[in-house]
């Protein structure tokens, strides 16, 4: 299996300098909506929204660099044929994934729950289905993209994606989570098939984190200064962990 960087960021935020983010088999100019998306991303925030921006983001980056080495670590593990302590280190990378999928689907519920009383929402972009290796984001990417130009106006597409990211990261989640379970019970049939899906799932979920920031920026943006404040505090509470996850026990099936 490929090495993996911690911290692919799945070619998204690399590629919002042009209109390759939005499609790379396009040959047409970015429209007006494509290009205040990019230029929103890469515009400043005001100072105290920036902070805010930055404290959170902060966060989710130092909780997915720990899940990343995590698998990193289990991954190395098993090539070195130590695959008990390689089913213990990806049970540790699964509690990991979980914690900062429940924080980025609560993030999405905040959002949502916060842009139904401001005027104007962020214009947004769907998600491309280009940067997903497995079918749960590939399709949840199609579909978004089917809506997006069915649906009129920047609140309907806006929220759209809202759902469409959080239930994405609900069902990646799950997968991993399973995955990661067979192999750490030493149940899986095809071990090596379930390893190869943590892989594409952990890529799939860079995905979507990086589409969440995206959002989340632009929320920021289109936020009342006086709305900033009780924001803040929501973010700052957000979910940790969804679900209790008992340890398993190993066996001495092969990893």
């Amino acid at each position: 299996m490929p090495a993996r960087r911690t911290g692919d960021t799945s070619g998204i935020l690399k590629s919002l300098g042009g209109s390759v983010v939005f499609s790379r088999r396009s040959n047409t100019r970015p429209s007006t909506e494509r290009r205040r998306v990019t230029q929103e991303w890469f515009t400043a925030l005001p100072r105290e929204k920036g902070q805010v921006f930055d404290t959170v983001v902060r966060r989710w980056e130092c909780a997915y660099a720990m899940m990343s080495v995590a698998l990193d670590g289990a991954l190395s593990l098993r090539a070195r044929g130590e695959l008990v302590c390689a089913r213990e280190q990806v049970s540790v990378a699964a509690d990991l994934f979980g914690r900062l999928s429940s924080t980025l689907v609560g993030l999405c519920d905040t959002l949502s729950s916060r842009g139904r009383h401001i005027t104007r929402v962020p214009a947004v972009e769907p998600l491309n289905a280009e940067f997903f290796r497995g079918n749960t984001g590939q399709s949840a990417a199609s579909w978004n993209a089917i809506l997006h130009h069915l649906l009129f106006g920047n609140r309907s597409r806006f929220f759209h994606k809202l759902r469409i990211l959080s239930d994405t990261l609900e069902q990646i989640d799950c997968q991993f989570h399973d995955a990661a379970s067979d192999i750490s019970r030493g149940t899986s049939v095809e071990p090596h098939d379930c390893w190869t899906k943590l892989d594409y799932l952990h890529y799939d979920f860079s995905t979507c984190l990086r589409e969440t920031e995206i959002v989340l920026k632009s929320f920021l943006r289109a936020l009342p200064a006086d709305q900033l404040p009780a924001l803040a505090a929501e973010l700052d509470a957000l979910p940790t962990a969804k679900r209790l996850r008992t340890k398993p026990r190993l066996s001495g099936a092969p990893a």
